[in-house]
């Protein structure tokens, strides 16, 4: 090879060194993002509420005839027994009763005694229920100890007698209260006309607490007056309006957990109804919103949850799906590219829009059915300066 053929190839390989540089140097730097693996492991769906305690039942107590009311010395909060007295009320002075008010409250003497013996009956049936609730919850235990039956099973028959019981209980309840009213309708016709008469006194028909004083000092009442609200707090449970969509994927008997409630910890609940009828909310936002009620039993032991009252703000965390193993990846990764669902994938320090399949939805991550492997890389939070081809450089931080 001659000197002059040499020294064109030596002045070629400087004029390609020359461009590629100069090409390089022209070149837009990697840009530093944060990305994210693809990994597989389990994925749970969940979302929260907020909620309130409330009541299943309450006992109001109302004034039987007219009359003068003794003072009540019971507080809001104090616990009463069944058959405490808790009120006492003396007629008016020189109280008559004209042909047409007595012929009434002999009716209503009748109807008291009627509804006594209606309850009666309630009670009859409700306590066979709550009998054969706890033959059958007797047999489950012991299948339960020889591993026949699920724990799943076994709660369902608990609860099954736990309510067969509230329920005998407040037949009981009812049929006491029945039995007050007619004492209270006798005892007013059989001081009619008298100087005073004889004191009515009302007595707590359940074992509980006083939620309401709606009467304090000694004063004047008429009749149907509401003295006291009485209920039993064991029996709390908690009211959540949730979203219609959402309700949709609960259950009775669907899991749930109890947060931010005031105690330390979460209390476990259980879905026990959702209401069929839904009615339309305002958010904060001032979107209207359809909403439903769901009701839900703390499965938790009394005294773990004793400080909760009736009205309490709780808010409310419900499992509606969880998958054992499943692909993922954060859901900030995925962006709408038209009408599909889509990714940047880091490949060959580039990043690649990759059409993918989503499926469900979890804390932060989003199962991927299809157009990922495990291991890959994607960009983590995409944004509109991004394109197909950028080159990228992860951030030290990223896995």
């Amino acid at each position: 090879m001659s000197v002059k053929h040499r020294r064109w190839i030596v002045a070629a390989v400087v004029v390609a060194a020359v461009v590629a540089a100069a090409w390089w140097a022209l070149q837009s730097a990697p840009r530093p993002l944060d990305v994210a693996a693809v990994t597989r492991g389990p994925l749970v769906q969940r979302f929260e509420e907020e909620g309130r305690t409330q009541l299943p039942r309450r006992w109001v107590l109302t004034a039987p005839i007219a009359g003068t009311l003794r003072r009540i010395d019971l507080l809001q909060g104090d616990a009463v027994k069944a058959g405490q007295l808790v009120a006492v009320i003396e007629p008016l002075q020189g109280a008559l009763l004209d042909p047409a008010n007595r012929t009434r409250l002999l009716a209503e003497e009748q109807a008291a005694l009627a509804s006594m013996q209606a309850a009666q009956q309630r009670l009859a049936a409700a306590q066979a229920d709550a009998d054969l609730a706890a033959r059958d919850a007797g047999r489950m235990r012991a299948l339960g100890a020889s591993g026949v039956v699920s724990v799943a099973a076994l709660d369902e028959v608990e609860a099954r007698l736990a309510r067969a019981r509230a329920a005998a209980a407040a037949a009981q309840a009812e049929r006491r209260a029945a039995g007050q009213q007619r004492a209270a309708l006798a005892a007013l016709l059989l001081g009619q006309g008298r100087s005073g008469g004889q004191v009515v006194e009302l007595r707590a028909p359940i074992d509980g607490v006083v939620l309401h004083r709606f009467q304090e000092s000694a004063a004047p009442v008429q009749a149907g007056q509401s003295l006291l609200e009485l209920g039993d707090l064991r029996q709390l449970e908690v009211m959540v309006q949730a979203l219609s969509q959402q309700a949709i994927a609960l259950r009775p008997g669907s899991s749930a957990r109890i947060l931010r409630w005031g105690g330390a910890g979460a209390l476990p609940a259980r879905v026990t109804r959702i209401e069929p009828g839904g009615f339309t909310k305002v958010s904060a936002l001032g979107v209207e919103e359809q909403r439903t009620q769901v009701w839900l039993d703390i499965t938790a032991p009394r005294a773990q949850w004793e400080p909760l009252g009736d009205g309490y703000r709780v808010e409310v965390e419900f499992e509606v799906g969880r998958r054992p193993d499943v692909l993922q990846v954060p859901s900030s990764a995925l962006f709408r590219d038209g009408r599909r669902w889509a990714v940047y994938r880091v490949a060959g320090g580039r990043a690649r829009l990759t059409v993918v399949t989503p499926g469900m939805q979890g804390d932060g991550a989003t199962e991927i059915v299809a157009g990922l492997r495990q291991g890959e890389r994607v960009v983590a939070y995409p944004d509109d300066r991004i394109a197909d081809g950028l080159r990228v450089r992860p951030l030290a931080a990223s896995p």
